[in-house]
């Protein structure tokens, strides 16, 4: 199905929305199933079905097939002729050159900021920053993940350069994928 704007859209099941027959763009898709490998619903290796997927979410198979060429491009997801798609299972080697690229990229994006940012960028940000501090204060770790995603997301787009914002987001994702991340000893000190 065609969106308006020439964008694949998927159309969800009337019995899922209350009788009616939604269409969803196939970037959506795309973001479910990036989500679920990262939190590790789909682990390393495993096989990666048109059917199944389309069925978990709810679509037909062009949009399923949309997002694992997508997440093959981004590193996710690899096909093999006769085989299928199935989740990437990256190497060492991956995962230093993910985290030195960010290391290179992330300065970039805050010097940009720092020249191009808004009002509403600062507000975020400073808002950000206190209840980083608040929720670090209170014990409440739970949150900072989140929050420090936030903190580096609305830096990027304060950065006014949709190449830096789309290029972390990605990086993001793959270093949330690729490493356990666990809470600092004294979370206070990361805001």
């Amino acid at each position: 199905m065609e969106s308006p704007r020439g964008r694949s859209t998927a159309a969800i099941r009337g019995d899922e929305c209350g009788g009616r027959v939604m269409s969803i763009p196939a970037h959506s898709v795309c973001t479910a199933i990036r989500d679920d490998i990262v939190s590790g619903v789909y682990e390393r290796g495993s096989r990666l079905t048109e059917e199944s997927l389309a069925r978990r979410y709810g679509v037909s198979r062009v949009p399923v097939r949309e997002a694992l060429r997508t997440l093959e491009a981004e590193g996710f997801v690899v096909t093999r002729r006769h085989a299928g798609a199935q989740v990437a299972e990256p190497g060492a080697q991956e995962a230093v050159d993910v985290l030195e690229t960010r290391l290179l990229l992330e300065p970039l994006c805050a010097a940009r900021a720092a020249q191009r940012r808004t009002e509403a960028h600062l507000k975020v940000l400073r808002g950000l920053v206190r209840l980083g501090q608040e929720r670090a204060r209170r014990g409440q770790e739970e949150d900072l993940r989140s929050l420090g995603a936030w903190f580096h997301e609305t830096l990027a787009q304060a950065s006014a350069s949709e190449t830096l914002t789309s290029l972390l987001t990605l990086l993001r994702h793959k270093i949330a994928w690729m490493y356990v991340v666990e809470s600092p000893d004294r979370p206070q000190e990361s805001w």
